[in-house]
């Protein structure tokens, strides 16, 4: 296994640095035609009351269902 490949594989999804969810949320937009998605942005998430852990990690579902509703109920995120 390659070292990237070993190091991607230790990410938790439930519990990832706000750099990390920016880094691997860019990447996935990426994929789908999406623009980039900074840690900045995820900080103004936060503040505006997106959820996070205990230690400040993001679980990805849990941010994923935020944005969502955010969408729905017709709010703006900084990075949905």
């Amino acid at each position: 296994m390659s070292e990237q490949a070993s190091s991607q594989s230790a990410l938790n999804p439930a519990a990832l640095p706000v750099e990390a969810a920016a880094a691997l949320l860019s990447r996935a937009g990426g994929a789908s035609g999406g623009g980039g998605i900074t840690a900045d942005m995820l900080r103004a998430d936060i503040e505006a009351g997106a959820p996070t852990n205990a230690d400040g990690t993001i679980n990805l579902v849990h941010y994923t269902a935020w944005v969502v509703r955010e969408i729905a109920q017709g709010g703006a995120s900084g990075a949905g």
